[in-house]
C-alpha cells in the first residue's frame, strides 16, 4: 500500500480533487489499499476534520479499497478524539504512532498507551514504529504483549531493521514493513507487505517486488527499488511528492515547515526515476 501524500495547494489548503485523482491513477495501476495521513501524508500537519474528508474522498473513488488511517497524537484524549472523527468514514483500521515525546523513554506507559487506545477505539488498531520520526522503536515486548489485545491486528514497522522482522511475526501481528530497501527479504521473511512512500511514484515496482517475495522468487528488482526510494526519499517528504508527481500523481505543496526540493534535488530525483523506468517486465512502467 502506499503511504499516500497528502496534497495541499500553495497556500496550503487540502485539494481534495487532487487527492481523488491521486486514488483514481493509483487504482488504475492496481493499488488497492491507502494509508491516509501516514508519515508522508504529514499526519503531524493534518488539521481537525482532514483526515475524514481524505478518507471519504478515498473511498467515494475506491469503494472497496482497505483504508488505514494515521493517528498521530501524545496524549490518550487526542488519540481518541481523532480515531472518533474517522470511525464513520467508512475506514477499516487506524495506524497509531507511538508517542514521541513524554513517553519515549516509558515502554509500560507506551504500552498502557496502546491498550487505551485500543480498548476505546471503534476501529482496529495497527501500530506504527517509525524512529525515522519519533526516535525510537517500539520494544519487541512490547509489541508481543500487545498483540494479545483483540483489537489490535497489526504493526507498520519503518526501522528498516530486518533482524526485527521475524520476531514481529511471531507475535501473530500482522506486519507492514516501512523500508522499501528491505521489501523483497522483509516480505520473504514472514512480513504480510509494504507499506511505503515508494508506492506513491513507482508502484508497479514496489508491487512486484512484494508479490515475487510472496511467491518466493528472488529479483533484481529489489536493488532497483532500493536505489531510487533511496535517491527519492533522502530528501524528505518535499522530494516524495515531486517524485509522484513525476509519476503522474498530483503532490502539491508540503506544509511548512516542509519544502519542496530545490532544482539540483530534482534533477537527481529525476535521474533515478529515469534509470528505474529502465527496469525489466512490468515493473518498468512505475515511473511513467
Amino acid at each position: 500500500m502506499p503511504a499516500i501524500v497528502s496534497p495541499f495547494d500553495d497556500s496550503g489548503k487540502l485539494d481534495l480533487d487532487a487527492h481523488r485523482h491521486n486514488v483514481s491513477l493509483l487504482g488504475g495501476r492496481g493499488v488497492e489499499g491507502f494509508v491516509i495521513g501516514g508519515s508522508n501524508g504529514e499526519s503531524p500537519y493534518l488539521e481537525p476534520g482532514e483526515r475524514a474528508r481524505l478518507a471519504r474522498a478515498t473511498l467515494e473513488i475506491a469503494p472497496d479499497a482497505f483504508v488505514l488511517v494515521g493517528i498521530v497524537a501524545e496524549s490518550l484524549r487526542s488519540a481518541t478524539g481523532l480515531i472518533a472523527e474517522v470511525s464513520d468514514t467508512g475506514a477499516d483500521a487506524v495506524l497509531v504512532t507511538t508517542p514521541t515525546t513524554l513517553v519515549r523513554h516509558q515502554p509500560a506507559m507506551v504500552e498502557r498507551f496502546y491498550e487505551d487506545v485500543a480498548a476505546s477505539s471503534a476501529l482496529p488498531v495497527f501500530l506504527y514504529s517509525v524512529p525515522r520520526v519519533t526516535a525510537y522503536d517500539l520494544a519487541l515486548d512490547s509489541a508481543t504483549r500487545l498483540a494479545e489485545h483483540p483489537n489490535i491486528l497489526g504493526i507498520k514497522d519503518s526501522s528498516g531493521d530486518l533482524d526485527r522482522v521475524r520476531p514481529l511475526v511471531a507475535t501473530g501481528l500482522t506486519v507492514f514493513v516501512g523500508s522499501s530497501a528491505i521489501a523483497w527479504p522483509a516480505v520473504a521473511g514472514g512480513a504480510y507487505g509494504a507499506i511505503t512512500a515508494s508506492a506513491n511514484y513507482a508502484p508497479e515496482l514496489a508491487a512486484t517486488v512484494v508479490e515475487l517475495a510472496l511467491n518466493g522468487q528472488e529479483t533484481p528488482l529489489q536493488s532497483v527499488l532500493t536505489a531510487v526510494s533511496q535517491a527519492v526519499e533522502r530528501h524528505g517528504i518535499g522530494a516524495v511528492k515531486y517524485a509522484a508527481t513525476r509519476a503522474g500523481l498530483r503532490g502539491g505543496s508540503p506544509r511548512r515547515p516542509l519544502e519542496s526540493p530545490d532544482d539540483e534535488t530534482k534533477a537527481l530525483i529525476d535521474a533515478a526515476l529515469g534509470e528505474a523506468s529502465r527496469a525489466p517486465g512490468e515493473a518498468a512502467r512505475s515511473t511513467h
